[in-house]
């Protein structure tokens, strides 16, 4: 048995640029559909690198507070000294020097 093939002439050949542009349309369907979602994601992936930034800024915060804190308990002169700047006194021999910041309105 022989197959015989028949020639339709330029409607093969509509057919086949059809085909072909449902799959370009469906493709371009589906971009746009997953084109939101992108973006969000996207966003979400900045919005995450920007907190663990902030994040590391914290913890390098909370470990200074950590030594300072640890300074204050162990370190009887880390005390004295604080307690002296505060308090604005000094030790006899010591000079003070007192720095004020500029006023604002003087300008």
């Amino acid at each position: 048995m022989t197959e015989r093939r028949v020639d339709l002439g330029i409607w093969d050949k509509l057919l086949k640029a059809v085909v072909c542009l449902l799959i370009i349309a469906a493709l371009m369907a589906v971009a746009v559909w997953y084109l939101p979602l992108i973006k969000q994601n996207e966003r979400m992936r900045h919005e995450i690198l920007r907190m663990d930034t902030q994040i590391q800024r914290e913890d390098e915060t909370v470990r200074a507070h950590k030594v300072a804190v640890e300074a204050l308990r162990n370190d009887p002169l880390t005390v004295e000294r604080q307690v002296r700047e505060k308090l604005g006194l000094a030790k006899v021999g010591e000079t003070v020097f007192r720095f004020e910041e500029p006023d604002p309105e003087q300008r």
